[in-house]
C-alpha cells in the first residue's frame, strides 16, 4: 500500500493521516511494524516534571516528511540533523497534516538521547471548522473515539503523546466539549504511555473566536487548566510574561513560551538573535518553545551547516538547563545519523553520503570556550559510522591540561567501572601530548578510590588506571584495548569507586612537558565506552525464534 511503501522505491516511510475518517479507521496492521520505535525512552535526570523550566523544540520544515520519511535511510547529500539533545526537553514534529505522526527516525534518536517526541493534531481553515464541527460538537462519544485513537496511535508507534493546535473558529456547540475533549485525551495519553504528554497551542478562546493571545488569561486557561502545558504564540511583550507568571502560579513550568527563529510578525528576536528572547523567558522562570530551528539549514544553507548549527546552540547554552545520563552502559562513536562515507574500525568502509537518523548515537554536550575551545563534528574520518567529535583547543601558557566535559552524570557508581576511549590527536605536532579519560563525582564526604585506606580526592577528580591489556573474563568484549588502527588510539581503564556519586566524564589533553608558550591541539574522539563491570561480566541473553518478513531480493 502507498501509504507504507514508496512507490518508487518500494522501501518503507512514515506517513501521516488525513481527515477524521482516516483517523477514526486507523487500526494497526503488519505493513506498519517499520513505523514503531525500536529504542525505548532513555531515563534522565533530573526526570522531565521536576521544578525547572523545560525547552521545548517545534521542528517545522517545508511540510514535514522529507528525506526523514525513508525508515531505513537514504542516500542524501547535506541532509539536516538535529544533535543537541542535551540542551532540550521535548522534540515535537509539526506539519499540517491532521494527524502528524512523528517519523520513528525522529522517535528513535530522541528517545536515545532521553529526549520524548510528541506528534501534532492539527484542523485550520474551513475544512478545520468542519471537523471540529463533526468531533466536538458531536458531543461524548464524538470527541471520546477521537481522544482513544489518537492514544492508541501514540501507544502503537511508541512516541510520548501530542501537540493540540485548532487553528479555526468553533460553534458554541464544539468549544464546549473541547475542555472536555483536552482532558479526555489527556487522560488516556497519561494511562496509555508512561510519561505521555498533550500540550495545547495558544490559538482559539472560551467563546470559539481564533485570537492568539500571547499569554495565559481567563480567555484560554480552561484549555491550559484541562491539559499538561500550554504553548503560547510568538508575538508575546514583557508584560505579557509577567501577567502568565503570576496566573499560572505552581505551573510556570508547563508555559511554553513560543519563539518563532524566522522571526516572522512583531517580535523580539530571532536567527542568530534568538537568545534575545530566551533570556526574557528565563527571567520570568517560564519555558521555552523554540519554533523552527531548521532556520539555520534552510535559511543559512546546506554548506556550512555543522558549523552554524553549532553556532546557533552555542548561542543560547547559558540559557538552556541540560539534563543527565543516568543508567550504564554509556557508550558512543557520536555518529550524528548521517555522513559522507560509512567508517568501520577506523576504516573508510564505504564511501558516499548516507542519512539514517536511527543510527545517530547518543550525543554529548558541545563545550565552548571563547577563543580556547571549539567542539564540533568531523565527517572526514571517524571510528564507527558517520562522524567522530573534534576538540580543537588551546592551552594556555604556564598550564598543563585541558579538559573537555564530554556528558553529565548522575547516578550511583558502581564498585568497579570499565572504561575505553578511542582518540587520533592530529597535528601540528600529536607526540606534544597525552589524551585520557577523568571522572568526577558529586561531593560527598564517604566517596573514596580503591581499598578503604585511600583518601578522599580533592574536588572529586579520579583518573582511572590505565590497563595495558583487558582481565581476562572481558576480552572479548573489549577487544578495544589494543585494536588501534589507521592512526587511532586505543585505552583501557578501570575504576573501583566506594559509595560515590557520578557527576561527569571529561577527557583531558595534556601536554608532555611543560611550557610558557600556549599550545594548540586538535583530537578526534571515536569512541567512548563507560560499562559497569559486573553487569558486563554477566553473559547476554540468548535470542530465540527470529522470524524474517516483509523481504524484497534485489
Amino acid at each position: 500500500p502507498a501509504r507504507y511503501f514508496d512507490t518508487k522505491t518500494t522501501e518503507p516511510i512514515s506517513f501521516f493521516l488525513s481527515g477524521l475518517e482516516e483517523l477514526l479507521a486507523w487500526q494497526p496492521n503488519s505493513d506498519d511494524e517499520f513505523n514503531v520505535s525500536a529504542v525505548p525512552l532513555a531515563k534522565r535526570q533530573p526526570p522531565l516534571q521536576s521544578w525547572r523550566p523545560r525547552t521545548l523544540v517545534c521542528h517545522d520544515m517545508r511540510g514535514g516528511y522529507l528525506e526523514d520519511r525513508f525508515i531505513q535511510g537514504t542516500d542524501t547529500r547535506n541532509p539536516y540533523v538535529f544533535y543537541h539533545w542535551r540542551y532540550i526537553d521535548i522534540f515535537v514534529y509539526f506539519s499540517h497534516h491532521n494527524v502528524t505522526i512523528p517519523p520513528v527516525v525522529w522517535t528513535n534518536a530522541a528517545h536515545r538521547n532521553s529526549v520524548p517526541v510528541l506528534g501534532t493534531f492539527i484542523t485550520e481553515w474551513t475544512d478545520g471548522e468542519k471537523l471540529c464541527e463533526a468531533f466536538l460538537a458531536g458531543g461524548e462519544e464524538a470527541y471520546g473515539a477521537v481522544a482513544e485513537q489518537l492514544a492508541r496511535i501514540a501507544q502503537h508507534y511508541r512516541f510520548d503523546g501530542w501537540l493540540i493546535n485548532i487553528e479555526n473558529t468553533l460553534s458554541a456547540a464544539a468549544v464546549r466539549n473541547l475542555p472536555l475533549f483536552l482532558r479526555e485525551l489527556t487522560a488516556r495519553v497519561h494511562s496509555a504511555v508512561p510519561g505521555g504528554l498533550v500540550i495545547w497551542y495558544d490559538s482559539v478562546l472560551n467563546d470559539g473566536t481564533l485570537k492568539w493571545q500571547n499569554e495565559l488569561n481567563d480567555k484560554n486557561r480552561m484549555f491550559f487548566d484541562a491539559c499538561d502545558g500550554l504553548f503560547l504564540n510568538y508575538n508575546w511583550k514583557e508584560e505579557q510574561l509577567e501577567r502568565t507568571r503570576s496566573l499560572a502560579g505552581p505551573r510556570q513550568n508547563d508555559i511554553y513560551v513560543g519563539i518563532d527563529v524566522f522571526a516572522r510578525g512583531d517580535v523580539i528576536g530571532g536567527g542568530f538573535d534568538t537568545d534575545k528572547p530566551l533570556r526574557l523567558i528565563r527571567q520570568y522562570g517560564l519555558s521555552a518553545a523554540i519554533f523552527a530551528p531548521g532556520w539555520v539549514y534552510e535559511h543559512l544553507g546546506k554548506e556550512n551547516f555543522l558549523q552554524n548549527e553549532n553556532r546557533f546552540w552555542g548561542s543560547l547554552a547559558e540559557y538552556l538547563p541540560t539534563h543527565s545520563i543516568c543508567t550504564l552502559p554509556l557508550t558512543t562513536s557520536f555518529s550524528l545519523g548521517m555522513g559522507t562515507s560509512t567508517f568501520l574500525d577506523g576504516k573508510d568502509e564505504e564511501s558516499g553520503p548516507w542519512y539514517d537518523l536511527s543510527a545517530q548515537d547518543i550525543q554529548p554536550l558541545y563545550p565552548e570556550l571563547q577563543g580556547s575551545l571549539s567542539t564540533s563534528c568531523c565527517l572526514q574520518d571517524a571510528w564507527c559510522g558517520g562522524s567522530s567529535l573534534q576538540l580543537q583547543g588551546t592551552i594556555p601558557p604556564g598550564e598543563e591540561r585541558m579538559a573537555v566535559r564530554l556528558f553529565s552524570l548522575q547516578m550511583p557508581a558502581p564498585p568497579k567501572l570499565f572504561l575505553t576511549l578511542l582518540y587520533k590527536l592530529e597535528a601540528p605536532q600529536p607526540d606534544d601530548f597525552t589524551v585520557a579519560l577523568e571522572v568526577t563525582t558529586w561531593d560527598s564526604g564517604t566517596c573514596l578510590e580503591g581499598n578503604p585506606t585511600s583518601l578522599p580526592e580533592p574536588n572529586g577528580r579520579y583518573h582511572p588506571r590505565f590497563l595495558p591489556a583487558p582481565p581476562p573474563g572481558l576480552a572479548k568484549l573489549l577487544t578495544a584495548c589494543h585494536r588501534g588502527s589507521h592512526g587511532w588510539t586505543s585505552r583501557c581503564y578501570e575504576l573501583e569507586l566506594q559509595d560515590c556519586s557520578l557527576r561527569d566524564l571529561s577527557v583531558i589533553v595534556s601536554r608532555q612537558q611543560p611550557s610558557l608558550e600556549e599550545t594548540s591541539f586538535t583530537c578526534l574522539l571515536g569512541e567512548v565506552r563507560v560499562l559497569d563491570t559486573a553487569s558486563v561480566a554477566a553473559s547476554p541473553a540468548q535470542v530465540h525464534s527470529v522470524t524474517a518478513s516483509q523481504l524484497w531480493w534485489q
